[in-house]
This record gives C-alpha cells, sequence and structure tokens, in this order.
C-alpha cells in the first residue's frame, strides 16, 4: 500500500488495534489524536508492542490527516461530528473511513441499543461533514479492538465495507487483508451502513450473553 494510513483515535481501543496491526504489515501509519502529546505517547507503546522500529508516528489530529491518503475515523458516536468538523480544512486527496457506531453507551446508554441519527446512520452524518469531493466508506464495525491489540491472535472476522466510490473501496479492501484473518467484503453503497452498524449492538449482546469478547460476523455461501 502506498501512502500514509492516519487513524484519527489512534489512541482509543479500535484506532490503536487497526494502527498496531497495519503498522506489523508494513504499512506507514500516522496516529492522531487531539493531544499530539497522547498520540506520541500511544506510538511509543505501539513500537514497543511489535519490538521494532515501525514506522509510526503520533501528532494531532489535523496533522496527522492532511498527510494521509487514507484517513480512518475510530472514535466514540458522541465525538464524531465535531472532530470531522475540526479535520475539513486537512483532507488532501484522502479517502475517509468512518468506523463509528451510535450506541446509546456514548452518551450513558446502553451498549446493546442503538441511537436514532436522522441521516440514517453515523456514515451517512459523516457524508455531510466530509468535503463533498472526499470518498466516505464505512468499515470495522464489527471487529473485536480487545483481539486486534493482542498479536498473539488471529482475528476471525468479514469486514463488512459500505460506499459509492468502487475506486475507494479497491483500496480499502487492500488494507484489510494486510491484517491475517479478515476478510473484505463489499456490503453495496453508504446507506447500508445503517445495517452494518446495527450488528454491533447484536454482537455486544451476544458477548454478554456468552460471556464472550471477540464475537465478529462471517458471511456463507459467497463466490469469493
Amino acid at each position: 500500500m502506498n501512502g500514509k494510513i492516519a487513524v484519527i483515535g489512534g489512541t482509543g481501543d479500535l484506532g490503536f488495534g487497526l494502527a498496531l496491526r497495519w503498522a506489523k504489515a508494513g504499512a506507514e501509519v500516522l496516529i492522531g489524536s487531539r493531544d499530539e502529546k497522547k498520540a506520541q505517547e500511544a506510538a511509543g507503546r505501539l513500537k514497543e508492542a511489535l519490538k521494532t522500529d515501525a514506522t509510526v508516528t503520533g501528532m494531532e489530529n489535523t496533522q496527522a490527516c492532511a498527510q494521509a491518503s487514507v484517513v480512518v475515523l475510530a472514535v466514540p458516536f458522541s465525538g464524531q461530528a465535531a472532530i470531522i468538523k475540526s479535520l475539513k480544512g486537512s483532507f488532501k486527496d484522502a479517502i475517509f473511513v468512518d468506523t463509528t457506531v451510535p450506541l446509546a453507551a456514548t452518551v450513558g446508554g446502553r451498549a446493546t441499543r442503538l441511537l436514532g441519527v436522522p441521516q440514517g446512520s453515523a456514515a451517512q452524518q459523516a457524508r455531510e461533514l466530509v468535503p463533498a469531493a472526499t470518498p466516505v466508506l464505512a468499515a470495522f464495525h464489527n471487529l473485536s479492538a480487545e483481539t486486534l491489540q493482542d498479536l498473539s491472535q488471529t482475528p476471525d472476522c468479514d469486514i463488512l465495507v459500505c460506499g459509492d466510490d468502487p475506486k475507494a473501496k479497491e483500496t480499502l479492501f487492500a488494507l484489510v487483508k494486510l491484517i491475517p484473518g479478515l476478510r473484505p467484503i463489499d456490503a453495496g453503497p453508504l446507506e447500508m451502513a445503517r445495517i452494518v452498524e446495527s450488528i454491533t449492538a447484536l454482537l455486544i449482546s451476544m458477548n454478554q450473553r456468552y460471556k464472550g469478547h471477540h464475537s465478529g460476523i462471517r458471511l456463507t455461501g459467497l463466490p469469493i
């Protein structure tokens, strides 16, 4: 993969896990945070975890966004809109990947419930906020952050990718394939993200019921 991957919210569980796996695969990763010091600390933890001089840098969100060809947003729904607005002038011919799930837990509710989003989904809200020329994809909603951060484990999950730009999907598919155990699936247009996002609440419920932490999605019967 050519170009840099910025993980905005890379100090959080999912963001750090994705950054860790991509850095392990040899990609150049920028960890973004509103607090540059926290981003640098996360980059240091990542290098320590890999025990190699991985190509990863911690920086403030807008700086990371401005340097990347793929920008992945991995923050709670409660912070999604404000962070995207702060990035608006920093996109430079990048693909934007939204991982946000509008869980009620982000505003003090139950983790198995979703908040209503007027646009239909968190991804569609992002589409309204990101510059019109920037392709928007939705992905990584159903992936265990805990598994990503444990390098002794191999994730077992299909990554459902929603979006309206086929070329952008091809780019993201290549990134997904850098992480062993993950298989990218074209889940249709961006409007399908409302369904994919809701699966996260189902998986949380399954984890609670079966006392687990790593449930994911696998689709069967596909000719791929």
